[in-house]
């Protein structure tokens, strides 16, 4: 027997069988039976024979360090002394004659015992790191859900198929009304169960922050049936354990009821407080992700209701309508018209009007970026590109990606620029300075310019099949001077939005300022006209706003003169190349050739620079 017993290999799977079947092979013998007793559950783990141990003696043989039986059975039971767990084997051996029995196996007891534990260590090993592997597949799959309902929902499915259980349900700790909040549990798809947060198993894990185990004998009586009686549910058996966030505070409690073949043991309790450290981390970065989410909303939302486009004429209404159709699309927009008259408003409301509302909006002033930054401003750029390149940077594209990107002043945009990102807007790929890995980007692109793109496709400043894709819709603001009464409307709108930001009442347009404000030529469009009401807001302490107090940039006599013109020199500099090119126009009758030329300009700068001053094409 004894040479039997040692041939036999630990790590083979049927190991306690085998060893059963020796023992129960024996002359003096009638049956074996090799078991595990985990507190509250006895497991088999090899059998021979028909009969098992009376619960006395098997009883007896764990509350004792020796053998123990009577005339049928022998029992010797040793607990895993190396873990930390309440697990204790037992070898029960049905036998004929006692006295030959005892002094047959009495002194190798011990050491079967031993065997029976390092092969089941062994097993739970593999087991353990098996299951680790799946409950890690498991808790990375979770990390890439990002809305909480679907994550709980995952959560709990997942963990009923690992640990072959009936049910699971998380309880997430709401500590301001004392109560445990269900979401969801599984048979109750789209509830929300509120019990109290010092009820039942649950209630105490969350309380003293220890998991519990209770099985069909154990524990029944804190189970709470108010809960089963709610969901027509009968709960037999169930492991529960704490869940903590980040800084190891209890957030709530992960429930797994009714394992489907018998109890569940202290490893799958242990697997179970596995899947909660991920169960946690992936709420909150769920949490985190619906939070910034809705805070994105939120803004764009602000946002949104401080963007109007103001006014009831004809071009304003027709706008409106075209704004709202083309909004929600993909179409790239070309905006037209003279600086100060709103590009950038039109620009905001077609990205808060669209699904990229939630999504950054990002504005660049090709006027304003040099040609030797463009490239690296537009696409990035990655460490040591360039010289003053520290460190890897994202593009206007890539930040702008999901979202919209604002290309304002176009027409400022150097040849090579405008091929670079013809490219980009035909691939929807962006690569950074100095890189080479393909970037893609989404990014709805809007394009502004107060030029004449055709004019300059024309005389080459400006590449025909780049118009052409940012052409896809065109929108033109009309300049302030051709809006009728939609100066006074903006004209109040400013006094009513620039007082409340000055905390003080809004004053009251005479009469006289009326016709005054509709009299003028508007050079500087709505941005002129903003300016003027904010001087008046913050330097005016009337409650009335009269002719007097309109003190257009070009009619300033309070500053002085010098020959025909007033205001600051910026102002009289102004008028007079307002003036200058006026005569010169005049004098040309209306050839813009031979007035560029006498003004020693080229064409298409002649046209920018009088976009700059404001100057209608009806100046020409």
């Amino acid at each position: 027997m004894n040479n039997a017993l040692l041939k036999l290999a630990i790590t083979d799977k049927s190991y306690p069988r085998q060893v059963a079947e020796i023992l129960a092979g024996q002359s003096w013998s009638q049956g074996c039976v090799i078991q595990v007793v985990d507190g509250i559950r006895c497991v088999e783990l090899g059998k021979r024979g028909d009969a098992n141990p009376p619960e006395s003696v098997l009883q007896q043989s764990l509350e004792s360090t020796e053998i123990v039986g009577n005339d049928a059975w022998l029992s010797f039971s040793q607990r895993n002394a190396s873990l930390d767990s309440p697990e204790q084997y037992c070898i029960s051996i049905q036998v004929t004659d006692t006295e030959i029995a005892l002094k047959e196996v009495g002194e190798i007891f011990p050491a079967l015992l031993s065997g029976i534990i390092q092969w089941h260590s062994y097993q739970q090993l593999q087991d353990r790191s098996l299951q680790t592997e799946t409950i890690l597949k498991i808790a990375a799959q979770w990390h890439g859900i990002k809305q909480t309902d679907q994550l709980i929902l995952e959560i709990v499915e997942a963990s009923t198929r690992l640990l072959g259980a009936e049910r699971a349900s998380l309880f997430l700790w709401d500590k301001k009304n004392e109560q445990l909040v269900a979401r969801p549990a599984l048979g109750i798809v789209g509830t929300e169960l509120r019990v109290p947060d010092s009820a039942g198993v649950v209630g105490e894990v969350v309380q003293s922050g220890f998991s519990m185990r209770i099985d069909e004998v154990e524990g029944q009586e804190q189970i709470n049936r108010e809960v089963d009686n709610k969901l027509d549910f009968t709960t037999n058996n169930l492991i529960c354990c704490p869940l903590h966030n980040r800084e190891g505070e209890v957030i709530g409690a992960f429930e797994v009821l009714n394992k489907k073949d018998g109890t569940f043991s202290s490893s799958e309790l242990k697997a179970l407080e596995d899947l909660a450290s991920h169960v946690a981390s992936a709420l909150e970065e769920a949490q985190e992700v619906e939070q910034i989410i809705a805070s994105r909303s939120l803004i764009a939302e602000q946002a949104a209701e401080g963007v109007s486009l103001i006014g009831e004429c004809p071009q304003i209404v027709a706008l409106r309508t075209t704004l709202d159709r083309i909004a929600n699309t993909d179409l790239a927009v070309l905006i037209l018209g003279e600086n100060g008259t709103g590009k950038e408003v039109v620009s905001q409301l077609l990205h808060f009007k669209s699904d990229r509302r939630n999504e950054p909006l990002v504005a660049v002033n090709c006027a304003a970026i040099s040609e030797s930054l463009l490239e690296s401003e537009l696409f990035g750029h990655v460490r040591g590109a360039f010289t003053d390149a520290r460190e890897d940077r994202e593009g206007k594209f890539e930040l702008a990606s999901r979202g919209t990107l604002l290309l304002d002043e176009i027409g400022d945009m150097s040849l090579s620029g405008q091929a670079k990102l013809l490219r980009v807007l035909e691939d929807k790929v962006v690569v950074r300075v100095g890189g080479s890995t393909p970037i893609h980007t989404d990014a709805r692109v809007i394009a502004a310019t107060n030029q004449d793109l055709g004019d300059m496709v024309r005389e080459k400043q400006f590449r025909e099949d780049l118009f052409y894709r940012l052409n896809v819709m065109t929108v033109e603001m009309p300049p302030l001077r051709d809006r009728g009464d939609d100066i006074l409307l903006l004209t109040e709108y400013f006094l009513k939005e620039l007082s409340i930001r000055a905390r003080r009442k809004a004053p009251k347009l005479s009469a006289g300022a009326r016709k005054r404000l509709l009299a003028h030529h508007w050079p500087g469009n709505v941005r002129e006209l903003r300016n003027i009401i904010e001087r008046i807001i913050y330097l005016s302490d009337s409650g009335r706003v009269d002719a007097d107090d309109l003190t257009f940039a070009s009619t300033q006599a309070d500053h002085g003169t010098v020959g025909n013109y007033h205001g600051t020199l910026n102002d009289a500099t102004r008028d007079f190349q307002i003036d200058l090119i006026r005569d010169q126009i005049k004098k040309c009758r209306g050839n813009m050739s031979e007035v560029a030329r006498q003004l020693g300009l080229h064409r298409s700068n002649l046209y920018r620079k009088m976009g700059q001053l404001g100057m209608a094409l009806e100046d020409e």
